[in-house]
């Protein structure tokens, strides 16, 4: 992992999320909506908003789903990998998950953008590291199996959330997918600036650890 710095909340996400996912727990909870809309109104299942399945929320951010493409380059926020266009499935991660906190369920500084496979292993994890609050040093790359470990400069009151991480960023496709980076990098078929792109952390790491091709900074 690598710092992340967080997008601005585009200018529309008001209206095409967050008040149209308010209204949907409005109408969950048995309250008037505060929305109108076309259709039969939702069943209120619960009391309260707390009691709402994560699966009954109306996923409404997948709507922002391009702007996040758009603002974070494509990369997953957790394996600093690019997410290709043909092959990749995305996904927008609750780093704050709809289980545990209804009320930013539909708030963008909740939202990270994250591969699918990875999202799906995280499910409603709060012991990992947040991405916008990774610092340089807490990760570091061993290049024999191409798994993340503690990194040199990982405080010692993050050890503990880093060590739980691990296990996300250590997937068998992950370090396949770290390894054939860096390969193609060694072999001379792609250069430092498309390896710096598309997988920022193994470009850092090769350079931290004086791994560079010769002639590259």
């Amino acid at each position: 992992m690598i710092p992340v710095v967080p997008a601005p909340e585009p200018p529309h996400f008001d209206t095409q999320v967050r008040q149209k996912g308010l209204s949907a727990i409005d109408e969950l909870v048995g309250r008037k909506p505060r929305l109108k809309r076309k259709g039969p109104r939702r069943a209120k299942i619960v009391n309260r908003e707390a009691d709402i399945p994560s699966e009954k929320f109306p996923p409404f951010w997948r709507d922002v789903l391009p702007d996040m493409l758009e603002a974070y380059q494509r990369r997953c926020a957790y394996l600093a990998l690019h997410i290709e266009h043909a092959t990749g499935n995305p996904s927008v991660d609750h780093v704050l998950p709809k289980s545990r906190v209804w009320d930013q369920v539909y708030e963008w500084s909740n939202y990270r953008l994250c591969a699918a496979r990875i999202n799906a292993s995280k499910n409603d994890l709060m012991s990992l590291v947040d991405p916008f609050e990774v610092a340089e040093g807490w990760f570091a790359l061993e290049f024999v199996a191409f798994q993340v470990r503690r990194g040199p400069h990982a405080p010692p009151e993050k050890a503990a959330q880093i060590d739980a991480t691990l296990p996300l960023l250590n997937l068998p496709e992950c370090l396949k997918a770290r390894g054939e980076y860096v390969t193609c990098y060694e072999n001379g078929d792609i250069g430092l600036a498309y390896l710096e792109r598309r997988a920022p952390f193994v470009a850092s790491e090769l350079r931290r650890q004086g791994l560079l091709r010769a002639g590259d900074k």
